[in-house]
């Protein structure tokens, strides 16, 4: 390094070739890297605070915080290491060790970096919460679960037969899921009845059908229970454009399996007929 700059020598100050040029800067690139690393940690406590404890794993957020307060100090110190020409070698190695090491780590952890990523999307866009009843598409067909546990790498959901559905958040996000709370919301009258599993399809369309020769132009079919072999629809018709009665109400059952029955589909062995659940 060369001669010390006098103090009225302000162009020797800015000097990273210099001692003390170098030790100015260090300190400018230290409180850089330190108000970065608080930005950081006051988004993601501000983030957190808004959902309720049980919502979120604290710990998984807590170490993303100090995951990406590591990465800012590596890149910002890199970045003077690279600035000062005694250490620009260094800064040089260090840059690229650092995308050397990134890349190895990213094709390495893809799948658990990509769960990650769509945790941090959950919790900002909130698609469902604790408790919602969701419909996802399992390996097995369709699965209705209530949400148990949301953390940053998993959802899980409880299923009424007392299974415990682990959904990885990168399928979670990615797929189409159906919270059905938002239509438990509507007060209409709904229908539960039971088909086989391989009639799924043709039996939904025909309850569609028949909802809409009602004129429930806001109806819908999901699937509410699976077992092996059948599964049962819940038919919701919103929309009807005239209310039901007392008098018409209790014939809708016989109506939809009529229905069923005239297009070949009848209820698995063991398992009743349409039935009436609310109106």
């Amino acid at each position: 390094m060369s001669h010390l700059p006098g103090l009225n020598d302000l162009e020797g100050w800015l000097q990273p070739d210099t001692f003390i040029g170098a030790v100015g800067y260090l300190v400018l690139f230290c409180l850089l890297a330190a108000v970065l690393s608080r930005a950081l940690r006051i988004a993601i406590e501000t983030a957190v605070s808004h959902v309720p404890v049980e919502h979120v794993d604290r710990t998984a957020a807590n170490f993303l915080r100090q995951l990406g307060a590591l990465i800012i100090w590596v890149f910002v110190l890199a970045a003077y290491a690279h600035l000062i020409p005694a250490l620009r070698s260094l800064g040089t190695a260090m840059l690229a060790g650092a995308s050397i090491a990134s890349i190895v780590l990213g094709l390495a952890a893809q799948s658990t970096l990509g769960n990650l990523v769509a945790g941090i999307s959950i919790l900002i866009y909130r698609p469902f919460r604790l408790g919602d009843l969701l419909q996802i598409n399992g390996p097995t067909g369709p699965e209705i679960g209530t949400v148990e546990a949301l953390s940053l790498g998993y959802t899980v959901l409880g299923t009424q037969d007392g299974r415990r559905v682990i959904v990885p958040n990168s399928l979670a996000i990615s797929q189409i899921a159906i919270n059905l709370n938002a239509f438990a919301r509507d007060v209409a009258p709904a229908l539960n009845f039971w088909v086989p599993r391989a009639e799924l399809v043709r039996a939904r369309t025909a309850a569609l059908d028949f909802a809409h020769a009602l004129g429930a132009e806001g109806a819908g079919c999901f699937v509410t229970k699976s077992e092996t072999g059948a599964v049962q629809l819940t038919l919701s018709l919103r929309g009807l454009a005239q209310p039901l009665d007392a008098q018409r109400a209790p014939d809708l059952p016989a109506r939809l399996a009529e229905v069923l029955e005239h297009r070949g589909i009848a209820p698995p062995m063991g398992k009743d007929g349409p039935q009436l659940v609310s109106s």
